[in-house]
């Protein structure tokens, strides 16, 4: 609980799981004074208001950010463009924009020609979550212990940063500042190289002629099933990603074939040694993850889940 707001007035653009999580961390911890809610959907944003999670709700989002002192943009980022052309006009001088986006090179280059020059863009992206999505999907505790990266640019005022930093430690994240592109080479090896090779194998599976997808579901193994979680992610948000961080994403994809390459010479031609060299190499990666304190055997990585 902090002992006065960061933020008096706080706009939330969209209100999945992450947005949800930050209305009820930021509410239960009096992080913000109050807070605004703007979604395109009725029916969503009629949930948002059942669950109680702002103070005011809006269709329109021109009025969601008048006024509002911080507007986090929780909407996939093909959309900030258009965002951030409708929210421009409306923005109060010395707010800060923000958001949540997997992607950040992109993200700055939808939302800075837009944004007036009295207002300030600090991007961010909390690396926490859960296969779930809408309002219902939040909880207070997600961003507990997870990174949170800030990519704001070199001539991003301090204290801006300096106010994200605070906001998003009071939510319970870890802090890390870093170059935009950087952050997109960062996240397309642990992130949305994996996604994408979730979405493959799994489609792959659902595709085979020679075994019946009941047979698939039925004997799955925890390798398929891991899989099967990761590929359960909004395909909106996922399709996005892709599609905005598509240089670094087939960078990295080539250099993930070609070491697959090897490893299918390796048991094509029964090479024991190599293979035991990157196997022996992959799980000390996957000790240091667990050392980090980035894992656990807990579903959802142990962090509370709301009551039902």
């Amino acid at each position: 609980m902090t002992s006065s707001p960061i933020f008096e007035r706080l706009c939330l653009i969209g209100i999945g799981l992450i947005g949800s999580s930050i209305a009820l961390r930021a509410r239960r911890d009096g992080l913000v004074g109050s807070i605004a809610i703007s979604t395109r959907s009725t029916e969503t944003l009629d949930r948002a208001r059942a669950l109680d999670l702002g103070d005011e709700y809006h269709l329109d989002v021109a009025e969601a950010v008048a006024g509002a002192d911080c507007v986090i943009i929780c909407t996939p980022v093909g959309t900030y463009s258009a965002v951030a052309e409708a929210i421009s006009p409306h923005l109060k001088p010395g707010a800060i924009v923000s958001d949540v986006g997997s992607v950040k090179k992109s993200v700055i280059d939808q939302l800075l020609p837009h944004l007036p020059a009295n207002v300030h863009l600090v991007p961010g992206h909390p690396i926490a979550g859960t296969e779930q999505s809408g309002p219902d999907a939040g909880f207070p505790t997600l961003f507990d212990d997870r990174w949170c990266l800030l990519t704001p640019l070199a001539t991003a005022d301090p204290q801006a940063v300096e106010q994200m930093t605070l906001f998003w430690k009071g939510l319970g994240s870890m802090i890390e500042v870093m170059d935009a592109e950087h952050h997109d080479r960062v996240l397309a090896v642990t992130s949305h190289i994996p996604h994408l090779i979730a979405y493959n194998i799994v489609g792959t599976a659902s595709d085979l002629e020679e075994v019946a997808q009941s047979e698939v579901i039925k004997f799955s193994a925890s390798g398929f099933r891991d899989f099967t979680r990761i590929a359960a992610s909004d395909p909106v948000m996922w399709r996005d990603v892709f599609l905005h961080n598509r240089g670094a994403v087939l960078e990295m994809l080539g250099r993930f074939s070609e070491d697959l390459a090897a490893l299918q010479k390796a048991v094509r031609w029964g090479d024991g040694d190599l293979l035991f060299e990157h196997f022996t190499k992959t799980r000390n990666i996957r000790r240091g993850i667990i050392e980090a304190g980035q894992e656990t055997d807990l579903p959802n990585f142990g962090r509370d889940q709301p009551e039902e």
